[in-house]
């Protein structure tokens, strides 16, 4: 599955432990590398395993470093407010790798979001448990749009959408989606296309829908539109999202 992407060169960039928020050139993690973000919610031994076989630098959002030693791996940096992760656990951690930022105004899911610059994040443990932290994630991955990013849960696969993307699928697979503003698509490959459809909060929504052939190629005209689809696709939609 891996094989499905490159991997490069890993460069990291040195900034403040205190940093609050970054641009491209100015963030915790900068890596050419995909990266697996993992949570302290729901996950288990072959999520974790198919996520970082397709990105395989690891970062630790606060009490996901306790999830990642669970199952025997080092995230290379942690990054939260701290406040849910074991202090003997963060002990293990040499000082550079830890990176508290104190605000409580974002959660640990925004924070690393947003401090991470890479090809790609596949965030594992922040789908599946409690809604409103599902929630949560779902706002700042399209708040922070220009951070591509695929959540992955035991069922299904999550991305925002703000661009044209080619999905390589086996047909019949299920395509749902669900708009956090309003903004209108364009589709091909799909039993029901999205053309001429007005999506929004409350009014329309595009669940259960199906692809009719082996690509399926997605355009929307602004930011806001949630994508999901069965875990199975995971190497071709990380391959799709890597591709623009």
């Amino acid at each position: 599955m891996g094989k499905a992407l490159v991997n490069f060169r890993v460069r990291m960039c040195i900034v403040s432990k205190s940093a609050a928020n970054c641009d491209m050139s100015d963030c915790i993690v900068e890596t050419t590398e995909n990266v697996t973000l993992i949570g302290a919610g729901p996950v288990n031994k072959g999520i974790l395993a198919d996520a970082v076989g397709l990105a395989p630098y690891l970062v630790a959002a606060d009490g996901g470093a306790e999830m990642a030693r669970k199952y025997g791996k080092t995230p290379k940096k942690v990054i939260g407010d701290l406040d849910s992760l074991n202090s003997a656990v963060r002990a293990e951690y040499p000082p550079e790798t830890v990176y508290r930022i104190a605000e409580q105004s974002s959660t640990d899911f925004d924070k690393c979001l947003r401090n991470i610059s890479a090809p790609l994040i596949v965030g594992v443990g922040f789908i599946g448990g409690r809604v409103d932290h599902q929630l949560a994630a779902f706002h700042s991955i399209m708040r922070h749009a220009e951070r591509p990013c695929l959540l992955v849960g035991q069922t299904d696969l999550v991305f925002h959408l703000n661009r044209t993307v080619r999905l390589d699928l086996r047909v019949g697979t299920r395509v749902s989606l669900f708009s956090l503003a309003p903004v209108n698509g364009a589709s091909r490959g799909l039993q029901w296309p999205i053309d001429g459809l007005e999506f929004a909060p409350g009014s329309m929504i595009g669940t259960s829908n199906r692809s009719t052939q082996a690509q399926v190629e997605l355009d929307v005209d602004g930011s806001g539109m949630l994508v999901i689809v069965p875990r199975a696709a995971l190497a071709r939609v990380a391959t799709a999202l890597c591709a623009t």
